[in-house]
């Protein structure tokens, strides 16, 4: 590793571990005066529950980093009926589909045919240079001979004209969106796009229009040659899922599990917002787009089925004063459309920390779920550092990153117990290894995209990326 790279990354392992333990580590109170957990703040008026943390419930006075996770969780709904959805699959059958690949590709959608119901829709969509459908049609039992005859006609030609794809699939869904609560394209490609709108703004701009129509999109690369950036990008500006597949034979269980999520949808239109009281400024919401406008920062978050989990970790400056006062942190906001209700809710909470002159309290009290939340979401922006330092040919600076993170959780351990961060240690072993055995263009290319799918549920997107 070059030397002046690891001293940088050294030093802001450093500051990182600074940030998410409070260093200097001290002792803990003395046995006689136990210390009580720190309670999470729970809100919910609806499908969605929110349940949120500070790192730091106790700091000193003056300025002090902390880190707020906010939980989000779909109810459950055992034993109910699914949702009808509005479906269109839209699938690669460009040149580098030939083979093996597009063989699964169509047998998943056979799959996804033989999971639908007559109150579902599904458009079949499939690309190359240009683009051909079949329209979307209810899948009652002759339909489905008809798409099943139709998939098997599909075949490998062309170029990568994903926009093309993208635009059929969303022209076959909008004809019926006002039937159903649940629109939604699903996306499969292996390539980039060598033709039609080619650029990633330009991509990115057709699903953002997708999605300001209501209809979801859902990304599902195969391979080592696409656009994982762009994938995700997808994903997170169309509040879908993300999914990479080195194989595609477990296209069938990717697909089976975005209907899944479909069709037990319960909240759409997410949104998160940080209400930030005078003294308090946004260091950074990690891993998730934010927009600030005076002292309201804003999260997007994708729709959310049955039992979903997404977790966002936000870093922010506090100003403590006198000690022995409540120093107000940040109010949160929770708003969505209820799919239950068929209305609007909005959930609400607020996080406050306690001033104090003894550094030894403000570490006994630190809350070990939020520590070990903050520490991941860390480590996650270090995990694309190393991707992208490991697709420059870095590989030994993108090693450094990666034990970086090593640190970080082996000093989080001092806080939380080692158990509660083996996991996580056993998985940055895992990518190191991964780092190691890259050999070729292919198995680097992987390895970078199971870095960021990594990166990505590090950060909280939890159930969103498959």
């Amino acid at each position: 590793m070059n030397k002046t790279v690891a001293f940088v990354s050294l030093a802001a392992g450093l500051a990182l571990t600074a940030l998410v333990l409070g260093l200097p580590r001290l002792a803990p109170p003395h046995p006689a005066s136990p210390v009580p957990t720190p309670r999470p703040a729970t809100a919910s008026n609806g499908s969605l529950t929110m349940t949120s943390r500070l790192s730091h419930p106790y700091i000193t006075p003056g300025s002090a980093d902390l880190f707020v996770t906010v939980d989000l969780t779909g109810v459950e709904l055992p034993g109910t009926r699914r949702t009808p959805v509005n479906l269109a699959v839209v699938i690669d059958r460009s040149g580098s589909m030939s083979g093996y690949k597009l063989q699964q590709a169509k047998q998943a959608a056979r799959h996804l045919v033989g999971l639908l119901g007559p109150e579902d829709r599904l458009a079949i969509v499939h690309y190359g240079s240009d683009v051909k459908s079949l329209p979307a049609l209810p899948a009652t039992p002759s339909n489905r001979e008809r798409m099943l005859q139709y998939i098997e006609g599909i075949w490998d030609d062309g170029g990568t004209n994903i926009g093309a794809g993208l635009h059929a699939g969303r022209s076959h869904v909008t004809a019926s969106r006002g039937d159903y609560a649940v629109n939604r394209i699903i996306l499969m490609s292996d390539g980039q796009a060598t033709e039609g709108i080619t650029d990633d703004a330009g991509l990115t701009e057709v699903v953002k229009n997708i999605r300001a129509e209501g209809i979801t999109v859902s990304a599902i690369g195969v391979g080592t040659d696409f656009n994982e950036d762009l994938m995700q990008g997808f994903a997170e500006y169309g509040a879908g899922a993300y999914g990479f597949l080195e194989d595609a034979g477990q296209l069938a269980t990717l697909f089976q599990k975005d209907l899944q999520q479909a069709t037990t949808s319960v909240a759409r239109g997410v949104e998160l917002s940080f209400e930030l009281p005078e003294g308090v400024s946004l260091g950074e919401v990690l891993g998730y787009r934010a927009h600030q406008e005076g002292r309201t920062v804003r999260v997007p978050l994708p729709d959310f089925s049955a039992g979903q989990v997404e977790r966002v970790v936000a870093r922010l400056t506090v100003v403590g004063t006198k000690p022995g006062s409540a120093v107000d942190v940040t109010g949160l906001k929770l708003t969505y459309t209820d799919l239950l209700k068929d209305a609007g809710v909005e959930s609400a909470a607020s996080l406050s920390a306690m001033v104090t002159e003894r550094r030894e309290e403000v570490v006994a009290r630190q809350d070990k779920d939020a520590t070990v939340y903050a520490t991941r979401a860390l480590s996650a922006k270090n995990l694309k550092l190393a991707a992208q330092a490991l697709r420059e040919g870095r590989r030994e600076d993108a090693k450094g990153y990666v034990m970086q993170n090593q640190a970080l959780f082996h000093e989080a351990s001092a806080v939380v117990s080692p158990a509660a961060v083996q996991a996580d240690l056993a998985e940055q072993q895992a990518v190191l290894q991964d780092y190691e055995q890259a050999d070729d263009d292919e198995s680097m290319g992987a390895a970078i995209k199971r870095t960021k799918s990594r990166a990505a549920k590090s950060f909280g997107k939890i159930t969103s990326t498959y």
